[in-house]
């Protein structure tokens, strides 16, 4: 499982994993990912989550970034 597929919107498509596994079937990459673990919803569900988090966290965030201009 990869919990996050950093292609997004393309399929994941590891150019290492190729040949090793049937990505089609033995693999579950974001939503799959999380939807199987929780449910379905659960992907949207989390990233709304982060989304919140971001927004309320964002003034902290861009301070401590902000050291390294």
């Amino acid at each position: 499982a990869i919990p996050y597929n950093p292609y997004e919107p393309k399929p994941y498509e590891r150019w290492t994993l190729k040949g090793m596994l049937d990505l089609d079937n033995e693999l579950k990459v974001a939503e799959e990912f999380w939807d199987f673990l929780g449910g379905k919803g659960a992907y949207e569900e989390l990233l709304n989550c982060f989304e919140k988090v971001g927004i309320e966290l964002r003034p902290e965030i861009d301070r401590y970034f902000s050291k390294f201009k």
